[in-house]
């Protein structure tokens, strides 16, 4: 299957990329920054491609079989149009070429703050704090994002994550449409979960929530390292 990865630099990106390759898929990894693009293989494409231009998100999306979204920037309170104006484009290029499986990623925090079980330091007070504030025009443009997508007629899957974390590798994790209880994602098990939906239907024109079970970073190691961290898509 031939696929495409937009956001591919991100750090959620590179390790979708390498999970993709090493389950034989042909990958397009488009990023703005091919130079410092870290992984080599016979199967991998890697191309330069922002996705506010739309004839280059058109090059990318002609000929795939299915477009995998891992879009992201920093928090920031200015107006955000990445998420949005760039699935907007995406959407447009597969209906000119008869692509129809796209998965993007999302957030838990779209719909605002929601019951994680962490207690009410966090979902009372930090969460809401978050949403409303720093993270306020993000989780807007995701909205518009998703409701791109609901009204695009293809054959999407938003997924959710929650704080995301770095691990060695796949670990436990647990999916549901909407939203579960969990503050925790793992970027490995996030990119298992989307390259799951290429082949799968149960969560198809759905958002899905994914939360990692087996393991999470502490609450301070999370606020002061890589949860924040962006690399260049």
């Amino acid at each position: 299957m031939n696929i495409v990865v937009f956001g591919a630099n991100g750090a959620t990106g590179r390790i979708l990329t390498r999970q993709a390759l090493d389950e034989g898929y042909i990958v397009t990894a488009v990023t703005r920054h091919p130079e410092q693009f870290p992984l080599h293989h016979t199967n991998l494409r890697v191309i330069q491609g922002d996705v506010f231009d739309p004839a280059a998100v058109e090059r990318a999306v002609a000929r795939q079989d299915a477009v995998l979204s891992t879009l992201g920037v920093p928090f920031t309170r200015k107006p955000i149009a990445v998420y949005s104006q760039g699935v907007a484009n995406i959407v447009a290029a597969m209906k000119r070429h008869g692509v129809r499986r796209i998965v993007c990623v999302s957030s838990s925090a779209t719909d605002g703050a929601h019951d994680t079980g962490a207690g009410f330091v966090f979902d009372k007070l930090l969460q809401p704090i978050v949403i409303s504030t720093i993270g306020r025009t993000t989780y807007a443009d995701m909205r518009q994002m998703e409701m791109e997508l609901t009204n695009s007629g293809l054959d999407w899957t938003v997924v959710r994550p929650s704080g995301l974390f770095a691990t060695p590798g796949v670990t436990k994790y647990q999916m549901a449409e909407g939203h579960m209880r969990g503050q925790f994602t793992s970027r490995a098990d996030l990119a298992n979960c989307m390259l799951r939906q290429l082949t799968r239907d149960q969560y198809l024109r759905k958002a899905v929530a994914v939360i990692t079970t087996a393991t999470h970073p502490s609450m301070l190691s999370f606020f002061t390292g890589e949860a924040f961290q962006r690399q260049p898509n």
